[in-house]
C-alpha cells in the first residue's frame, strides 16, 4: 500500500541566506514549490519538488500552486543592508516586502482549499531604537523610524490573510549569523587585520540568532498549530556591540577595542548607520512557551561554530 503523498509547502524568496537552509530542511519531508522570478539565475542546488513563475504585480498559474498547500513560507525582501539608503532604495526595500506579500495573501484568498498556515518574515526592527535596559516580548508596541514602519505595514499586509481562515506567523527576526554570509561576513574583515571592536557607543543591544536556530523555529512555528502571531526569533541572551566584539575577539584571538565612532558610520552610511548604532533587546518569549530550545543560545557558542 503507497503511502501518503507529503504536503506542499509554497516558498517564495527560499533560495537567499536563510532561505537555502531553510529549503534544504523542508525537502526532508515536505514537497516544495519554489515562487521564481522571471528570469531569475538558479542553479537549483535544493532539487525543488517543482518552480513556478511568478510576478507579484500580477496573477497567473503560479496562483494555483497555494490551492490546498499545507503552508507558505514568504521570505522576500531587498536586503536591508545592501546599499546606501537613498530615497529610491528606501522605497525599494519598502516594496519588496509590501507587493510580494499582498500579492501572496490575494493569492492565499483565491484558494479554494486555504493553505493553513503563512509564514512571513519580519524583523526586530519593528521594535525601533530602544533603550539597552528594555526587553521586548512580542506584545511590546512597535517602534519609530524607517525600519519601523516597514515593518508594521508588513505586518499588517500578511495580517489580512486571517481573514481566510489561514493562521499567519510574522518572524521578528534578529541578526543572523552564518557562516555563509550575512552580517557576520561584514563584521569579520577587520578582525582579520587586527582592528577590530565595537560600532558608535557600544552599548545598543544586538538580539542575533545562529542560522541553523533560525530554520529550526521556521520549522516549529510552520508545524505547532498553537503558534500565531509575531514571533521572535532571536537568541534569549543578547549582547552589547561591546561584549559581541569581544566575544569575537576572543574566540579568534584578535584585539577588539578599535572601535568605530558613529560619526564615521554616519558619514558613510548615511542614515542606514542608525540600524547599526541602535539596538533592540528582543526576548523569544513565545518560542519559549511553545517549548522550543535554542541549540546556540549564547553568542561564544554560536560563534565558536561558525567559525572554527
Amino acid at each position: 500500500m503507497e503511502g501518503k503523498a507529503p504536503m506542499k509547502i509554497v516558498g517564495a524568496g527560499i533560495s537567499g541566506l536563510i532561505g537555502a537552509s531553510l529549503s534544504r530542511a523542508l525537502l526532508e519531508k515536505y514537497e516544495v514549490v519554489r515562487l521564481k522570478r522571471a528570469g531569475a539565475i538558479h542553479e537549483r542546488p535544493f532539487g525543488f519538488s517543482r518552480e513556478a513563475v511568478w510576478d507579484p504585480s500580477r496573477g497567473g498559474d503560479w496562483v494555483k500552486e497555494l490551492d490546498g498547500a499545507y503552508g507558505v513560507v514568504n521570505l522576500c525582501g531587498e536586503p536591508i543592508a545592501a546599499k546606501r539608503w537613498t530615497a529610491k532604495q528606501k522605497e525599494r526595500i519598502r516594496e519588496s516586502r509590501l507587493l510580494t506579500t499582498k500579492a501572496i495573501v490575494d493569492a492565499i484568498g483565491e484558494a479554494a482549499v486555504k493553505p493553513k498556515v503563512l509564514v512571513n518574515a519580519s524583523a526586530v526592527g519593528f521594535y525601533g531604537p530602544r533603550g539597552e535596559g528594555e526587553t521586548l516580548n512580542e506584545d511590546a508596541p512597535a517602534g519609530s523610524g524607517f525600519l519601523a514602519d516597514v515593518c508594521k505595514e508588513w505586518e499588517n499586509q500578511a495580517q489580512r490573510a486571517r481573514s481566510f481562515g489561514t493562521r499567519v506567523v510574522l518572524l521578528r527576526t534578529g541578526i543572523v549569523l552564518s557562516r555563509e554570509g550575512g552580517a557576520l561576513s561584514k563584521l569579520l574583515p577587520p578582525f582579520r587585520f587586527f582592528l577590530g571592536g565595537p560600532l558608535g557607543s557600544g552599548k545598543q543591544t544586538v538580539s542575533w540568532v545562529h542560522l541553523q536556530d533560525e530554520v529550526r523555529a521556521i520549522l516549529k512555528v510552520l508545524e505547532d498549530p498553537a503558534v500565531e502571531g509575531p514571533v521572535n526569533v532571536a537568541a534569549p541572551h543578547p549582547v552589547s556591540m561591546r561584549e559581541l566584539a569581544e566575544t569575537m575577539g576572543r574566540v579568534l584571538h584578535r584585539p577588539s577595542f578599535f572601535s568605530v565612532p558613529g560619526f564615521v558610520l554616519r558619514t558613510l552610511l548615511g542614515e542606514m548607520a542608525e540600524m547599526l548604532l541602535e539596538g533592540q533587546k528582543a526576548y523569544p518569549r513565545k518560542l519559549a512557551a511553545a517549548g522550543f530550545q535554542f541549540k546556540f543560545e549564547t553568542l561564544e557558542t554560536a560563534l565558536r561554530d561558525l567559525l572554527k
